[in-house]
């Protein structure tokens, strides 16, 4: 007989979802999988590669408008701007993605323990994630920018990793607080009660129950790291353009063509970011309702009544 394939229950929590928070998450998913493709698809939709500036030796011209050649136009540094937008997608969401990861991989635990074990660790790590987190968060990915930039250049890692510094305080704070109110829970006594140690306690009856607020915390952040992304190239302290195309440097760049009367340059990679940046809010404010079940409405099943049968 074979086996009924169940659908995970998140995905049947949001088709279960009805009302405003069901919609804004579709269409924060439509948005965000077309800058996916984007991304994954770089090679084979953009035509030049995102630091080419010319073709069998001719170089390409400069802020010329659109044309058959060059969809969208080329920019002052004669780049191709619809390759340098396409290109820019992959950057955004390898930077933003590894940024995320890295912030839940050491967040997370570091909250579980700190939260669950509390004592002289917990007090010293509420006291440096108080630290980091009272630092602007633009102002401290620039510090973190300017000493990774030194060390590892300012390639994609870097800048993953000065993101990454501003968003594992946000992590650790609501792990460690989810965990010091499920320490007390009767589940939790009586693991510890039957003998289990600190560390099993932690990982089977403590993790499951406070990771669940990490997606929605992870999308929301996506899209704060996408604007401080930006707003780090365009400071020019972000990804260097032969490292990858960045659409903050980009849009840095094309501040002279806008006086100038040019807006294509400046135009398509700020209509980039912002497009993201909605995509991605929407999928964390549409997540947050749906999962939430103090804000989720669900569908009503339809009732069908039965005329009683006459005796």
């Amino acid at each position: 007989m074979a086996r009924r394939v169940r659908t995970p229950r998140v995905f049947q929590t949001i088709w279960n979802t009805q009302g405003l928070a069901r919609y804004l998450f579709l269409t924060g998913v439509l948005i965000t999988g077309v800058f996916v493709v984007f991304a994954l698809l770089a090679p084979w939709i953009a035509p030049y590669d995102f630091a080419q500036r010319s073709v069998d030796g001719v170089r390409f011209p400069k802020l010329a408008g659109a044309s058959g050649e060059h969809l969208l136009g080329t920019n002052d540094q004669f780049y191709d701007i619809f390759s340098r937008v396409i290109w820019g997608a992959r950057t955004a969401l390898l930077v933003v993605g590894l940024s995320i990861l890295l912030s839940a991989v050491v967040g997370v635990p570091l909250g579980i323990v700190s939260g669950y074990t509390g004592g002289w660790f917990d007090r010293i790590t509420v006291f440096l994630m108080d630290a980091l987190y009272s630092f602007p968060s633009l102002l401290l990915a620039i510090v973190f920018s300017f000493l990774l930039r030194n060390a590892i250049g300012g390639g994609i890692l870097a800048a993953a990793l000065s993101l990454t510094a501003i968003y594992i305080p946000q992590y650790f704070r609501v792990v460690r607080n989810t965990t010091v109110a499920a320490r007390e829970a009767t589940y939790v006594e009586a693991a510890r009660a039957i003998g289990a140690p600190p560390v099993t306690v932690m990982r089977k009856y403590v993790f499951g129950n406070v990771v669940q607020s990490v997606p929605v915390i992870g999308t929301l952040n996506a899209a704060d790291a996408l604007g401080t992304l930006a707003a780090l190239g365009f400071l020019g302290l972000g990804i260097q353009p032969t490292e990858a195309s960045e659409w903050g440097y980009d849009l840095s760049r094309a501040l002279d063509d806008v006086s100038a009367g040019v807006f294509a340059p400046a135009f398509w990679p700020g209509l980039a970011i912002i497009a993201l940046i909605t995509g991605l809010t929407l999928v964390g404010e549409g997540l947050n309702e749906t999962l939430n079940p103090a804000l989720r409405r669900r569908r009503l099943r339809p009732v069908v009544l039965t005329p009683r049968e006459e005796a």
